[in-house]
């Protein structure tokens, strides 16, 4: 007789039939009375809706730090489905924490603990850091493993930098000067200033991505889908540069770049123009957004470009432009009325 998929079953010496659901990643399940029977595919029924076992469950002691590390990062709804960069960022933060702290009971766990965790980081790290904690803790709530978040109320003052170095005018037109038009470095350097995008999405762009004159870019960050209209300067750039791959960007074996490997290339690409250490992929996006902050963009307009989920991170990239622009703008109106009041007084 056929049995149900993912049941196994043997007689003992006694002659006695056994059932056990067996599915991989799933719990085993003793299957009662006779295959087909209502009894069995009840159980059967009830086996095959159970969820998936956590990685490493078996071997963490229930309601650890190590069971719910496990759980967290095995989790589709709050784990898997944030972006890639994130994933990755906030596993290895989380393995960490497992081996350190795997064997202590998470519902247990208090504030004072997380901040003296948090103290030991520098601002940027300390930031992720809490993060990380914060999300793992409220799964552990909605698991019912804490009775409250210890991380809720902690606050983490914002570094007191600019963060990634902008561009200047200066560093853009040395670059240029040193990289010609037709080669790869000043491929990558204009779909990054023309762009406004991240390494993660320049490295994916290609022919196939442009219609009508118009680039749609779905950020791997974000999950944005964005229709940015091709810089004229970026147009000639694209038209004098050779290629028959599906990326605009390869490696010298004619593969798709790796972000950490295409920010290597661009360090190299930068040593050679004899440009500082903090110029970097990242301010390209950066210089990006100033220079349409300077031409007169708004924030929305600005982030319909770039791409910013939230129009603060917009004015972050953009404050100095937007001073200098107002500064200006008002100084001109305030000539032109001293202007007026001039010669209306001489005549």
């Amino acid at each position: 007789m056929k049995l149900p998929k993912y049941v196994q079953g043997w007689v003992d010496r006694e002659g006695r039939s056994h059932h056990y659901f067996r599915r991989p990643g799933y719990p085993r399940v003793r299957l009662p009375g006779l295959p087909w029977s209502p009894a069995f595919m009840a159980a059967y029924e009830v086996a095959m809706a159970s969820g998936l076992v956590p990685i490493g469950a078996k071997r963490n002691k229930q309601g650890s730090v190590a069971a719910i590390v496990a759980a967290y990062l095995d989790s589709t709804l709050h784990f898997s489905s944030r972006a890639k960069t994130t994933q990755a960022q906030w596993r290895a933060m989380l393995e960490r924490f497992r081996e350190q702290y795997g064997e202590h009971p998470i519902g247990s766990m208090p504030q004072k603990f997380v901040t003296a965790i948090l103290a030991k980081k520098k601002p940027h790290a300390a930031r992720n850091w809490l993060n990380a904690l914060r999300a793992l803790c409220r799964f552990a709530v909605e698991q019912g493993l804490m009775t409250q978040d210890p991380t809720q109320g902690i606050k983490m003052p914002r570094p007191k930098t600019d963060g990634i170095h902008t561009w200047s005018e200066a560093e853009i037109e040395r670059f240029e000067a040193h990289h010609a038009i037709g080669g790869k470095a000043r491929l990558a350097f204009a779909l990054l200033l023309y762009t406004a995008q991240r390494r993660s999405d320049v490295i994916r762009m290609g022919r196939q991505h442009i219609r009508d004159g118009v680039l749609t870019v779905r950020q791997q960050k974000t999950g944005a889908e964005l229709a940015i209209p091709v810089h004229t300067d970026l147009r000639a750039v694209l038209d004098a540069t050779p290629g028959d791959h599906l990326t605009f960007l390869t490696t010298r074996s004619g593969r798709p770049f790796i972000p950490t490997g295409f920010s290597q290339e661009f360090r190299v690409w930068c040593d050679a123009a004899g440009l500082p250490p903090h110029c970097s992929a990242h301010g390209l996006r950066k210089a990006a957004c100033r220079r349409l902050a300077e031409a007169g963009c708004s924030a929305n307009e600005i982030a319909a470009i770039s791409g910013h989920a939230t129009l603060r991170e917009v004015e972050r990239y953009t404050k100095a432009a937007d001073q200098r622009r107002m500064a200006r703008n008002a100084m001109a109106r305030e000539n032109a009325a001293r202007t007026t009041t001039v010669k209306v007084s001489d005549v």
